[in-house]
């Protein structure tokens, strides 16, 4: 099958299997003497495994270790076990952000209480505030410009090319 038939027969944009290719987690299809990329049933199945352990929230470098074992029915899966339990961990620790997050913006929510106009709003007034120290301590330090949170290692931020959409 072609490109475009892969990508409707698994629901994946045409530019995400190619972006797997690059990063070789598909196999290099061959090609026809027009130039057209021929895929196998066999590259289906494989952009599936990959299309769900991303659904797990898998970095691109876990899922080429679990596609290595894969290929390699033989070996020992102790290596999976602890991949798998590493990002349980990391999942886990990313709930706790999130839950830490959950209650700021909750205290944030109780700053403001049926205000009349913008200029007074509880909500807007604690973000300026907060805005205004965060540059400060930033400027102060020598900020790096980092977004705290926005790509913690082996987060998918942080593993995919970011003008990709896989899901």
């Amino acid at each position: 099958m072609k490109i475009g038939e892969l990508a409707a027969a698994t629901q994946t944009p045409v530019e995400t299997i190619r972006f797997y290719e690059r990063e070789q987690l598909l196999p290099v299809p061959q090609r026809t003497t027009s130039n057209y990329r021929i895929y196998t049933p066999a590259h289906g199945e494989r952009l599936a495994f990959i299309r769900h352990c991303r659904s797990l929230d898998m970095t691109l470098d876990e899922i080429r270790i679990l596609l290595r074992f894969k290929d390699q029915p033989l070996e020992s899966c102790a290596e999976v076990n602890a991949l798998l339990d590493a990002h349980i961990g990391h999942v886990a620790h990313r709930i706790q952000e999130l839950k830490t997050l959950e209650t700021h913006l909750k205290d944030l929510r109780r700053q403001c209480h049926d205000s009349p106009d913008a200029e007074h709003c509880g909500i807007l007034n604690e973000l300026t505030q907060a805005s205004s120290l965060a540059v400060g301590a930033t400027s102060r330090r020598g900020g790096d410009g980092h977004v705290h949170g926005s790509h913690a290692p082996g987060t998918r931020a942080q593993a995919d090319s970011p003008a990709l959409s896989d899901q």
